[in-house]
């Protein structure tokens, strides 16, 4: 729904795994192969992946000062699934945290979130506050105060529906 930028560095991952639900049209892009092969999917891990995906969704809800859209697993415990190492380079002594195995989703996703603490990027990325979008987005505006995926769609709405409450 979105037309902003993809968020930055591993956080895109988050962020098109969230995207793979469009809430309005119901339409999941985790039911195709070609969606789950993005991700590195099975067809067994979609409901694990599913779980994942909405308990970031309420995170990000947080982010933006929105209550959670439904009860989901705390992320916390979901990630907790996904172990991370501190990988040291050799060369110039550089450390980050990198999965513990290559392949679960939720190893990925943890070094991604853990990262964006370490850059100061990870409370930027939210979800829009419509409640038929809830799409992921990263706020890049001055103050962090962006509410919607789209201005031009999701604001543009809200907007209208204020005006026309008037």
């Amino acid at each position: 729904m979105s037309e902003r930028s993809p968020a930055p560095g591993g956080l895109e991952l988050v962020e098109s795994l969230v995207n793979t639900l469009d809430i309005e049209s119901g339409a999941d892009s985790l039911d195709t192969a070609e969606g789950r092969a993005r991700f590195g999917l099975a067809e067994e891990d979609i409901p694990g992946a599913r779980e994942l995906r909405e308990s970031l969704r309420v995170t990000l809800l947080a982010h933006a000062g929105h209550p959670p859209h439904r009860a989901v697993t705390p992320l916390g415990e979901l990630l907790a699934a996904g172990p991370l190492v501190v990988a040291v380079d050799t060369g110039d002594g550089s450390a980050t945290l990198a999965p513990a195995e290559e392949g679960p989703l939720a190893s990925r996703v943890a070094a991604a979130i853990g990262r964006a603490l370490v850059e100061g990027t990870w409370n930027r990325l939210k979800a829009c506050e419509a409640v038929d979008c809830h799409w992921a987005y990263y706020d890049r505006s001055p103050g962090g105060r962006g509410r919607w995926c789209s201005m031009q769609v999701c604001g543009a709405r809200a907007k209208m529906r204020r005006y026309r409450a008037k």
